[in-house]
């Protein structure tokens, strides 16, 4: 049942995922070549990949030489497994942040029991980021694992 003491409409909860999946899938690929030259800075000097007389020596001349050693659309390695492991992620918090809302604030009135609803939606947000990451954390390995990879172009 909803707040307003109407069953609960699962088409709201599959929109709500389709929505929040869709916009982390289309952040993280936009912001994916900038991801990668973080990683690949981070993990430089502890990769057996890299030799110490090939590290990077900032942003700028990592942006410049991952396309001539490695390929263009290397900028998005490890992207697909990063956006398959965020659509459930965000999709999930999106999508069971109205169910908990329901759980935790089923008939708090916002205007006159704001620190109740305040505390209730804190705990909605947190239990729907807790839930989804049960489902998402090895998705997050794997795509540390393969971002930080570095072959050649084509590999």
């Amino acid at each position: 049942m909803g707040k307003d003491g109407k069953a609960a409409d699962p088409l709201a909860f599959v929109k709500d995922f389709a929505a929040g999946g869709i916009s982390a899938a289309v952040s993280k690929t936009a912001v994916a070549p900038i991801e990668r030259v973080k990683l690949l800075l981070q993990v430089q000097h502890i990769s057996k990949q890299i030799s110490p007389d090939k590290q990077y020596k900032g942003m700028i001349d990592c942006f410049v030489r991952i396309p001539k050693e490695q390929g263009f659309a290397s900028y998005w390695r490890g992207n697909l497994a990063n956006v398959i492991r965020y659509f459930p992620t965000q999709a999930l918090n999106f999508a069971f942040k109205d169910v908990y809302k329901q759980v935790f604030l089923g008939g708090v009135d916002k205007h006159t029991q704001f620190w109740r609803y305040f505390a209730g939606n804190l705990a909605s947000g947190g239990a729907a980021g807790a839930t989804s990451l049960c489902f998402v954390y090895p998705l997050d390995f794997a795509r540390t694992r393969l971002a930080a990879d570095v072959g050649k172009g084509g590999q």
